[in-house]
């Protein structure tokens, strides 16, 4: 349960009243648990599953972008919203992504997803087309240069999603300054002064932006 900011209570009732992951993604989360230990932590929570693929739904983008796949729960639940269109997946991992590679085949969605390995910084660089929606959940030391990245290629309209932008809550708390941390806070102010969107911050799991490009 990532609900950091929540009463633990709270947290509890908040997912009891949000449908739960189906057999095949709960079944990607114990695997990820067992073969990536300790970083299974970087998977988005249940909630934020749901919510991905509902606003999908929602938003019926034909170009769908995501940086940092990992294992691919985000990415399943993004390609389960899409209805016609195609999501393009960063990722460095072989390792990880391949993972991810089976559960899409496993979903049936394989055929709406592009993988494409390598640094994003270079990758998203040389990708040309225009996006309506894109969910940002890697590095944090490079967030400020994926968001530039993938805001030159957001549509009027288009939404960008970053996810762990509240850190535990430690972005508030003057006393934590790691490098995440800090690195956090830089990527927050950028997009909060940002004239070109319109932001909310939602305290989900370990905190979602959502940036609307005006």
């Amino acid at each position: 349960m990532k609900a950091y900011l929540l009463d633990p209570a709270v947290a509890r009732y908040v997912l009891e009243h949000t449908t739960p992951p189906d057999p095949l993604l709960s079944r990607l989360a114990r695997e990820t648990a067992e073969v990536t230990g300790g970083d299974a932590r970087m998977q988005i929570a249940p909630d934020q599953g749901q919510f991905l693929t509902m606003l999908t739904k929602l938003m019926r983008p034909q170009v769908a972008v995501e940086v940092g796949t990992f294992t691919g729960y985000s990415s399943l639940c993004i390609a389960r919203g899409l209805s016609g269109g195609t999501l393009h997946c960063f990722d460095v991992s072989e390792e990880w992504t391949s993972v991810a590679r089976r559960y899409w085949q496993e979903a049936g969605v394989a055929d709406r997803v592009t993988l494409t390995l390598g640094p994003a910084l270079r990758t998203l660089a040389a990708f040309d087309e225009t996006i309506d929606l894109a969910f940002l959940d890697a590095d944090k030391a490079n967030y400020r240069g994926y968001y530039e990245l993938l805001m030159e290629r957001l549509r009027p309209g288009g939404l960008l999603l970053a996810d762990n932008t509240l850190r535990h809550g430690w972005v508030a708390d003057p006393m934590h300054d790691g490098d995440t941390v800090e690195d956090i806070r830089r990527f927050n102010d950028l997009v909060a002064a940002d004239p070109r969107v319109t932001v909310v911050m939602l305290p989900v799991a370990d905190g979602l932006t959502m940036i609307m490009k005006n």
